[in-house]
């Protein structure tokens, strides 16, 4: 379960990582999360429209930096009550790609949204994204998974289907 701390404060917001990341203004349509099975990585993907198209964003939130290699990262954060925040790449974070490929197999579901505030849990929070699988006769394990960033067109054909309020296209898929 996804813990969202509904008091705290966030520098910058998450609007300003996307409006950053996005390279300029957007419109959020949604978004959902995934819980790390190790309770350490924040895993949250963002559907945006932007300049007219569709786009998905993947992130992950880290209490410490990745040594550097094939992941990026986007930016960090003060979070008030987590305290610094690394801020990656989720297409590039093992953990979030671990994340992506189990969803895609249907062994792991997207994480409820438990609301804190002031240290106590005080409700539950549905996602605005909501994930299903639609999947192919055969998916080998082995198969590469790509993570869409850009939704154009990926409405169709097998793999992790996001659906959200007037809308729904595959963000990630398993090929090969």
């Amino acid at each position: 379960m996804a813990i969202v701390h509904t008091s705290a404060t966030i520098r910058p917001t998450k609007a300003e990582l996307l409006e950053a990341e996005l390279g300029g203004p957007f419109e959020l349509l949604g978004s959902y999360r995934f819980d790390d099975p190790a309770g350490e990585v924040g895993v949250e993907a963002f559907v945006v429209r932007r300049d007219g198209g569709l786009r998905h964003v993947a992130l992950t939130y880290r209490g410490a930096p990745l040594p550097s290699g094939d992941t990026r990262l986007v930016s960090t954060m003060e979070h008030s009550v987590l305290g610094q925040r690394w801020v990656y790449d989720g297409t590039t974070d093992p953990v979030a790609i671990d994340c992506f490929r189990r969803a895609v197999l249907g062994q792991q579901d997207q994480a409820a949204l438990e609301m804190w505030d002031d240290g106590r849990a005080i409700g539950v929070r549905e996602p605005t994204v909501h994930l299903t699988v639609r999947a192919r006769a055969e998916i080998s394990e082995h198969a590469a998974l790509r993570i869409e960033r850009d939704l154009a067109g990926s409405a169709d054909g097998p793999g992790l289907v996001a659906s959200w309020a007037g809308g729904e296209a595959v963000v990630a898929r398993l090929e090969g």
